[in-house]
Formats: C-alpha cells, structure tokens, sequence
C-alpha cells in the first residue's frame, strides 16, 4: 500500500478521497487554488499545497504544478478524481513517467474510450450493443454523409469523437439540416476538444439512462456492481440518480453486466469505470465509457457495501480485488441529489457565503460535501457543492427518506436547488419510477417560475 497520495482535485470528490486514505492509513497530500484556500479537506488536511490562482488552467489543469506538487511532499502516486485531468491520457502518462502511481486506468485505456469512435469499435469487437450508426467518423463527402444517414434513418444526432459531459452534440430530423449540422458540430468539437472528429447515431425517442460500474485489478479480474439509474437530466447533465434502475429485468442487467466485463479483460482495463447505456424498448445501446469514479458513485457503494474509492487505491497499488463476482449482492435502494449552488429553475450559479448550514441526519442518511457554515462558494468551478444519499430496504422508502432529508436540510446565503428537489420527489412520475432522460426538461418547461 502506498504511504502518500496526492489528491489532484477539489470539491466534494476531495475530501472523499481524503476520507479514503484515512481509512486505509494513508497520508493525503491535498492540493488547492488560492480560491479554494477555505475548503473543508485543506483545513483537514495534514499536507496541503497551493497550486496556483482560482483559474482551473493555472491550478487544477496545471499539470506540472500538480507533478511538482507530488514531488516536494514525496508523493507516491496521483488521484486524479473526477472532471479536470481525470480522463486526461497525456497527464496519465505524465505523471507515470515522472515515477508516480496514476490511481486510473492505464493511459492506452483511457485514449481508447476517451475517443468516442475508437470505444464503440471497442465495445463492438467485445460484443457489448451499440446504438445503430456510422461505423466510425463522418467522411467528409456529403454524399456519403447523406447515404449513411438514411441507412440509419432519422431523427440522427452527430456527436464529437472527442466530447462529453454533454457537450459537441446535434440532433438532426431531416436530410435538408443534415450537411450544416455535421459541418457546426466539427467546428465545435475542433475548437472545444482539440479533435473535429464526428460520427452519427440513431437519435432514440425516449430512452432511459442506466449505467453500469465495473472495477478491475492489474490480475486480470474485473466485476460489475450492478447499475445505475440516471436519467433525470437537464442539458445532459445528472441532477438525480439511483440504483438499482426501476422496472429492468435483473437477468438483463446480468446480461449486459458480464458483456461490460468481458469488454474490460479484452482492453486490460484497471481501476473503476463505468459504461453508460441508453435503455429502451428492452435494449441496452452503448454510448461511452467513463475512465474514473464518478459523481453518482455513493448509490452504487450503498447497495453493494463496496467501497469505491477505497478499491482504486488499493487496485493501483496492486492488490487483486477482494471480492468475486459471486460475492457482490444488491440490498435495498439508493438515490442521490446533487446540491447545487445555483437558482433552483433558472439554474443561474450563486456563489457567495453561506450563513447557515444544516444537513439532515438518521438512518440511512450520507451528506458528501467540502462546504459548512460561513463557508464562500467561490465563482469559478461547477456549481455542485455536495451530494445528498439515502438509502432503504426499498424504493418506498428510500423516497420516504430522502424526501424527510430534503425537509430537514437548510442552507442560506446563497440559492441551491433543494427546493427543486423537494418537488421532484414528490412527483407522481418520478415516484412511480422509469422516467425517460427528456423527462425533467419537459416538467420544467411546465412548472416555469
């Protein structure tokens, strides 16, 4: 086991690997931007080093500031986290060659699914279903363009080889917006991702999210840990999620759940990872793979009773994972809201102090945040300032739970969007279960204020 890790990221995700390393009787060396100089893990930390000013391109996307970081405290390896370098393949390699750990995927991995055309020939060599398209980037002849498209049939959507978090996308529904639509979302994808690379997908009316996550060691031994239901969205961006997924066959999560395993011996994956699927109609249809923890892991590591982070570590370090596939069960349900700090529907960022803080409590209650009372949300990250979890033996009463947490938290000073929550819990869709990825954005558009 490693004596020191360097935690390359901030926020929430932060302080939980602090958390991780404290557990394991690791030090934690804990990184910041002169921004982030009050948050909850550098005041807790036994090891903390400035790396720059609040603008993530001169401190948490500095990679030499966070290698020189690593060297002057005689770090042994890097936790990238979530989001900033943590799917970055040249920081990977980077911090390898500059004799560090990279608590992640290996950086060929990482290349392989962070390019979106290479991961689905990936996941269609290891016999994991993809979503009927192109079978790999656009030509540029529009005549072929035009071809593929209607093999396909519309509506398409035209991604970037290179995107994610829901950016370089454009759903097309006819041929006449087809040929523009391929030639913005190029310019888009080369100016945002460094790669004009695109590719075309059947465009799926009213699919759901699920996904699965997977942890590998360096023996070849990989497991799934059951799914993830995330389709309540805005912008492509989760606000709620959960597991296990309402309403799907476990025989079909099994099925799907090996194939994703089958798919990480194939490319020698190592670490956590999670391959996100489009649901419907009974079918899975692969649409990337995530090469780190990521933000709705606490569901999966309440069901499970695995913990997440703490296994990434000890996979880097070499340890073979201390489970089977035959070991893992699912208990109960889970479901996470992200806090925000932000207008509860205009979803305008609101930073600022906070003057009260209150987090609820009880059985089965988990709160993941870096904030607390008087603490400033700076301007300049994500607007996610912690997660609230629950848990129950079953669905019932996880909603029960959560919507008694979302009653007793109370934050002021700034907006954040629990009172969204709070109403989201109480919608009858929701609470019936399987809602589609268009459904939040279409009850928005009906409950406007």
């Amino acid at each position: 086991m490693f004596k020191k890790i360097l935690v390359a990221n901030r926020g929430e995700i932060a302080l939980r690997i602090q958390r991780a390393c404290r557990e394991l009787g690791v030090k934690a060396v804990m990184v910041y931007s002169e921004a982030d100089k009050e948050a909850k893990y550098v005041k807790l930390a036994e090891e903390a080093v400035c790396i720059g000013p609040a603008a993530s391109p001169l401190s948490y996307l500095n990679m030499p500031a966070i290698i020189s970081a690593a060297e002057v405290t005689d770090a042994e390896a890097i936790h990238p986290g979530y989001g900033f370098l943590s799917e970055n393949a040249d920081f990977a390699e980077r911090v390898e060659k500059s004799g560090f750990q990279f608590i992640g995927p290996s950086p060929d991995s990482i290349r392989i699914m962070g390019d979106k055309v290479s991961a689905k020939q990936s996941m269609i060599r290891a016999g994991v279903p993809c979503v009927p398209g192109s079978e790999g980037e656009l030509p540029d002849d529009p005549v072929q363009i035009r071809r593929i498209a209607k093999s396909v049939g519309y509506p398409v959507i035209i991604k970037a080889a290179g995107g994610g978090g829901g950016r370089g996308m454009r759903v097309v529904h006819t041929e006449a917006a087809l040929i523009n639509a391929v030639q913005m979302t190029k310019a888009e994808a080369g100016a945002a991702f460094g790669n004009p690379a695109v590719y075309m997908e059947k465009f799926l009316q009213n699919p759901r999210h699920i996904e699965i996550q997977i942890l590998a060691d360096k023996h070849k031994n990989a497991v799934y840990l059951g799914e993830r239901d995330c389709s309540m969205q805005r912008r492509h961006q989760k606000v709620i999620e959960e597991a296990p997924a309402p309403g799907v066959p476990r025989k079909l999560i099994e099925k799907i759940g090996e194939r994703c395993v089958a798919a990480c011996k194939k490319i020698n994956y190592r670490g956590a990872g999670t391959f996100e699927f489009l649901y419907e109609n009974g079918e899975f249809y692969f649409i990337e793979m995530n090469t780190r923890v990521q933000v709705e892991h606490p569901v999966t590591e309440w069901v499970t009773g695995i913990d997440i982070v703490k296994t990434q570590i000890m996979v880097a370090a070499g340890e073979k994972l201390p489970f089977t596939q035959r070991q893992i069960q699912i208990r109960g349900h889970a479901i996470e809201c992200r806090v925000n700090a932000e207008d509860p529907f205009k979803f305008t960022p609101s930073p600022g102090r906070i003057t009260s803080w209150h987090m609820p409590g009880g059985p089965g209650v988990r709160v993941d945040s870096h904030a607390y009372n008087n603490y400033f949300v700076p301007p300049n990250y994500d607007s996610m300032i912690g997660k609230l979890i629950v848990h129950g033996d079953t669905r019932e009463q996880a909603l029960a739970r959560m919507q008694t947490a979302l009653a007793e938290t109370v934050i002021e000073g700034i907006n954040t969007n629990i009172p969204l929550h709070r109403e989201l819990m109480v919608d009858a869709k929701f609470m019936q279960g399987g809602t589609n990825i268009h459904y939040l954005e279409h009850w928005l558009s009906q409950h406007k204020r």
